[in-house]
């Protein structure tokens, strides 16, 4: 069965598209189908996998991308998903398995300038185009920005779990503070709109420590990450079965680099020998197998 799963924090600037696009590489490595859902009007998930000349054509025609669905409103979420995304310098396919569904600038529309029905709110129209195509996936993952307004809306309302990128800071923990309450918003709002099929509304199920540079001691964070998801969890605002995770992934040069490749780490790392590149990548294989391992106990 299909596992849906948005990446959220309220803080920005946690790492969250280096660390959902390196885990879906290394889901895709695993042998799992993967479809990767950028909802950030930022698009860095599209334009990094792929890269600025085959976005920059996407971008440019205002067609393809994901706001398509919505205005006009003649395309279809099928349509939009780009097969097999990760390209070598030649063109050839580099990472079977994970798929793109690709977003551009104008996605901000959505928040101004897009009226709709509000019988058919945005987060619907794209949750049953899902529906039509996710069984093809063992994961479906929404790369979300950092807020739950209406582009946000759409992975949260169509997932079943929620993962929150965190850093070792006061802030991180601020930003899990007020996603909750905001989560807990919506999901009283969009209920009506549920059916028994979709499942139960998300809840937070884990904290993912990124980012991490040398010499941070996080203990002292974590504990206190902790100390409020224990009262989110008691609260029955997170998943009972919440956990922040073992794995946690360091900071390292070689996930900027990665970006200007337009690669995921993990193919980074298959033409260098470097320690440092190494140990970053195990740390988001580690990611994706706590992940899978998780997800059996939901």
């Amino acid at each position: 069965m299909v596992r849906r799963i948005a990446f959220i924090n309220y803080k920005g600037g946690v790492g969250k598209t280096s660390l959902i696009v390196n885990t879906a590489a290394c889901l895709a490595k695993l042998g799992q189908r993967v479809l990767l859902c950028d909802f950030d009007t930022q698009s860095n998930t599209s334009i990094w996998l792929l890269k600025l000349d085959r976005w920059n054509k996407i971008n440019a025609a205002g067609e393809g991308a994901l706001y398509s669905i919505f205005d006009p409103g003649r395309a279809k979420l099928r349509d939009l998903v780009v097969p097999d995304v990760v390209q070598d310098k030649a063109g050839a396919m580099a990472l079977p398995g994970l798929d793109l569904v690709p977003t551009t600038f104008n996605l901000v529309d959505l928040e101004s300038d897009y009226e709709g029905d509000p019988k058919r709110p945005a987060y619907l129209i794209f949750q049953q185009q899902l529906a039509e195509i996710e069984d093809g996936y063992d994961f479906v993952l929404f790369d979300c920005p950092p807020n739950i307004l209406r582009a946000s809306q759409c992975g949260i309302f169509s997932a079943n779990e929620i993962y929150v990128p965190a850093n070792p800071d006061a802030l991180s923990l601020i930003g899990f503070t007020l996603l909750v309450e905001k989560l807990y918003k919506f999901h009283a709002l969009s209920a009506s709109f549920r059916t028994g099929a979709m499942g139960p509304a998300a809840q937070v199920q884990g904290i993912i420590f990124n980012s991490i540079k040398t010499g941070t001691d996080i203990e002292v964070p974590k504990m206190r990450m902790q100390l409020r998801l224990n009262q989110y969890k008691t609260a029955k605002r997170a998943a009972p079965t919440a956990k922040i995770f073992d794995a946690q992934v360091r900071d390292a040069m070689v996930v900027r680099r990665a970006v200007t490749l337009g690669l995921p780490v993990v193919l980074v790392s298959q033409e260098a020998s470097d320690e440092t590149q190494d140990n970053v990548v195990n740390d988001y294989r580690k990611v994706a197998a706590e992940l899978v391992r998780h997800g059996g106990r939901l």
